[in-house]
């Protein structure tokens, strides 16, 4: 399967919603990807299928000391299927030059497909937060991964 990978665009949030329902039981709201897409210091990637149909997406924010990581979901029929681990590795390559940070993100302690997939990409556990998810105050497991810059020194 052939997938593009390129920037959002404000278009793409008719989409990015109804994969976003799909995928988490509390999703963001269109105000919330409304503010990534305008931030300066955040990049979002999507995923496209030949047809040009958008299958999946990306969201990083730049920190003082870390990019984070603050949302990937791909539809559900395009699960499995390496698109979340092609649009990470699309993100870790537009923040390459950028050595100073290392990247962070939350994901659920029960969610253990994306963690495994996380660990694939170098990320490691580094903490827990208590209570982090509203729905249902599931935990979340802090991981973080080096950046560019400690990975060459290693």
């Amino acid at each position: 399967m052939s997938i593009e990978l390129r920037r959002l665009e404000p278009r793409d949030l008719d989409t990015v919603e109804e994969i976003e329902r799909a995928s988490y039981p509390k999703p963001w709201s269109r105000s919330m990807f409304v503010a990534e897409l305008q931030k300066p210091s955040s990049v979002a990637i999507g995923a496209y299928a030949q047809e040009g149909d958008l299958v999946g997406y990306a969201f990083v924010s730049r920190y003082v000391d870390a990019w984070h990581v603050m949302n990937v979901a791909v539809a559900v029929d395009y699960r499995r299927l390496g698109i979340a681990t092609a649009l990470l590795g699309r993100l870790f390559e537009l923040t390459a030059t950028d050595l100073r940070r290392g990247y962070t993100l939350e994901v659920r302690v029960s969610n253990s497909q994306a963690i495994r997939l996380y660990e694939r990409l170098g990320f490691e556990a580094r903490g827990i937060r208590r209570g982090y998810y509203t729905d249902n105050r599931e935990d979340a497991l802090i991981m973080w991964r080096e950046s560019a810059s400690s990975e060459q020194a290693s």
